[in-house]
Order: C-alpha cells, then sequence, then structure tokens
C-alpha cells in the first residue's frame, strides 16, 4: 500500500463515520443565510432546546451500551410522564411541586412498562429497535383506553377543565399553565442577552454524571460487556437478560423525567399525540450527533440536539423565502428527520459487511500463511 492510499483511506473513513454530521453542518449553514434569523436569536432557541430535549436523548444512551440498539421503546416511558402530568393538573399542584408529583406518578408505571419491554426485547434478540417501535403501538392503544375511556369514568377526575363535554374522557390540548416552564424559572439566568435556565441544564448535568459514573460500576461493565458480545459474557457469569432488562428499564424511567421536562418547557399537552415521536426525533438527534446502532457518548448526545434543532429552526424560514412555503420547510423536518435514521442504518450495515469482509480476508490470509509454512517445513523434512 502506497504512503498516498493511507492519508485517502484514513479520509474515506472519517467520511463514512462522520458523514451525517457533516451533511447537518452543510444543511444548516445553507439554510440560515436565507431563514433572516440573526444568530443571537437562534443561539437562544438552541439553547432553550437544549434543554427541552436533552434529558429525553440522554434516555436512549444505556441501551446502547447494552448492546440493544436505539431504543424506540422510550415512548412507553414518554406516556408514563403524560399520565403524571394529567394527575398534577388535575389536582391542581403547581410549579415544580406539581412537576414532582407527576414524577412519582409515572415512575411505578413507567418501571412496570419498562420491565414489560425488557421482557419482550429477550425474546427478540438482534430485533431489539423494531420491536421497540411495534410495543409503543400496541402500549399507545392502551395508554389511549386508559385516558379516553378510565380518565372520569371509572378513576374519577374532579376538574371539570380537563375532562370531555361527555363528562369523561380528558381534553384533547391540556393547559399545563400550572407548571409552565416551573422548572426552568426556578434560575433564569440571563448572560449576554441569552437567558440559561440553570436548575434545568444542572439536572441534565447530573444525570450525565450519572451515566459516567454507571459505566464504570459493576452493573455498567457487565452492560459493556453484553453489548459487545452476550454469548462472551454469559460463559462469564453475567446475568445477560436481566442486565438487559435493567437497561431498557432505566431507559423507560428517564424518558418519563424527559417528557415531564419537554412538555414543562412547552406549556401544554397533546393528550393523545405529544408522545408519537419522543422516540423517533430523540433517535434522530442522537444519530445526528455522530452516534451508531452500536457506539454512542454523551458528546453525541448534545451535538446532536444542537445540530438537529438548529436545522429545525432555520428550515421553515428558509422554505418560506427559498420556495414561497414554510410547510415546505415543516415537511423538510419530517423528510430530514426519516432519512437521517435510514441514512445511519445504511451507514452501520455498511461498516458492519465492510469489518466482517476485512476479518475474512485476514483469516484467509493468515490460512494462506500457514499453509505455506507449513509445506515449506515439509519440504525441508523430506
Amino acid at each position: 500500500m502506497s504512503a498516498q492510499t493511507i492519508p485517502q483511506n484514513k479520509f474515506l473513513k472519517f467520511l463514512t463515520q462522520n458523514a451525517v454530521v457533516i451533511i447537518f453542518v452543510i444543511i444548516t449553514a445553507v439554510a440560515i443565510p436565507p431563514s433572516g434569523l440573526s444568530l443571537p436569536y437562534i443561539l437562544q432557541e438552541v439553547i432553550t432546546r437544549l434543554g427541552r430535549n436533552s434529558f429525553l436523548v440522554l434516555a436512549l444512551l444505556l441501551p446502547i451500551y447494552a448492546g440493544m440498539g436505539l431504543n424506540f421503546g422510550m415512548t412507553l416511558g414518554a406516556m408514563a410522564g403524560q399520565i403524571g402530568l394529567i394527575f398534577a393538573v388535575n389536582f391542581g399542584i403547581a410549579n415544580w411541586q406539581g412537576l414532582l408529583f407527576a414524577l412519582l406518578v409515572g415512575l411505578p408505571i413507567s418501571v412496570l412498562l419498562g420491565y414489560i419491554c425488557g421482557l419482550v426485547m429477550n425474546k427478540a434478540k438482534g430485533r431489539e429497535m423494531v420491536t421497540g417501535y411495534i410495543l409503543a403501538f400496541f402500549i399507545n392503544g392502551i395508554y389511549q383506553f386508559f385516558v379516553l375511556y378510565m380518565l372520569g369514568s371509572v378513576i374519577p377526575i374532579r376538574n371539570p377543565a380537563i375532562v370531555l363535554s361527555r363528562g369523561y374522557g380528558i381534553r384533547n390540548t391540556l393547559n399545563l399553565e400550572s407548571v409552565r416552564q416551573s422548572l426552568d424559572n426556578i434560575l433564569m439566568l440571563r448572560v449576554g442577552g441569552f437567558a440559561i435556565p440553570v436548575v434545568t441544564f444542572l439536572i441534565i448535568a447530573l444525570l450525565c454524571v450519572f451515566i459516567v459514573w454507571f459505566k464504570k460500576t459493576k452493573l455498567g461493565q457487565d452492560m459493556r460487556a453484553v453489548g459487545q458480545d452476550m454469548g462472551v459474557a454469559e460463559a462469564s457469569g453475567i446475568p445477560v437478560e436481566k442486565t438487559r432488562i435493567v437497561a431498557i428499564l432505566i431507559s423507560t424511567v428517564l424518558a418519563c423525567a424527559g417528557q415531564i421536562i419537554f412538555l414543562q418547557n412547552m406549556g401544554n399537552l397533546a393528550t393523545y399525540n405529544a408522545h408519537d415521536q419522543t422516540g423517533f426525533f430523540a433517535v434522530a438527534a442522537i444519530l445526528v450527533g455522530g452516534a451508531s446502532v452500536t457506539r454512542a457518548s454523551i458528546a453525541n448526545v448534545f451535538i446532536g440536539v444542537v445540530l438537529l434543532h438548529a436545522m429545525f429552526i432555520v428550515s421553515p424560514l428558509a422554505g418560506q423565502k427559498l420556495f414561497g412555503s414554510a410547510m415546505i420547510g415543516e415537511y423538510f423536518r419530517q423528510f430530514i428527520g426519516y432519512g437521517v435514521i435510514a441514512l445511519s442504518l445504511v451507514l452501520y450495515a455498511y461498516r458492519t459487511r465492510k469489518a466482517a469482509a476485512e476479518a475474512r480476508l485476514s483469516l484467509r490470509g493468515g490460512t494462506a500463511s500457514a499453509n505455506e509454512a507449513s509445506n515449506g517445513g515439509n519440504g525441508g523434512a523430506k
């Protein structure tokens, strides 16, 4: 191999490993000028969305470490958080106390759903992503029945403002004014004209510290071992299925808390579909940050949230200026989101097949060398 070929190979490897990040940087940079938005406005929106979305995206990390891929089943935790918020509004518990109450209500529900999700995924090893996606649809049906029928008919609702006119079921849109930005506003620091929700970012930072610490624990090491090779991990005495369940359970609980943080910032709850895109956009964000199905880091989370949401901020106005319709920018969001997931999975499959091909080639080369050595030895003996 020539000296010139080595840098070329390294450059191509860099491109394939960071293709999604590079594409998003280019798209966002190109879309900013026609959007007409000022950089201070974009930066403020990015700061807001970092606080709103980062916790949810961080919830994806542990299942990736455990080799379970991208947890589309995190939507189950989001539903649990929404149920907690419905009860907080029903009982009139406001401010951060309402968020804490919502978390306490959602926590046991998310633990139960996370355990069920883990059991199901253990029956579908190697197909965890599609299994989580379909399982979310199934649990969504139960959630819809619970919110649309049981609340108000079986379970009393004392706040008439949140009940449908027929006397049971929750309204399509729930006003979260009582808890709106109650976490963000505990300590809002203004620096250079930018508003920074200190407590929200502190909670996100604590989760990052927890993840770093958890990776060093016995359970965290077991998860990484399971993620690398389940067969070897099981031979080493690691309870593989139990470890995988714990990874999904923690992810589901974190998604519950993340959805509460997300919705308190938004200030309203689309009762029947707010959770639909939770897993989708969280997965898109971490992939945009350079993660893959088997490899992810905290840095990937924050890079992805910044790039994905910067594009989301500028694309509607860029679409309005370039094509005369802001809806084109909105459609572009959906197209890009699904496209990122598809591209990342294709690149992952490509890299996996290439690595397998190189391993087979190396094995053949080693076998050929051994045969030559054996033949040479036989010839010497003769």
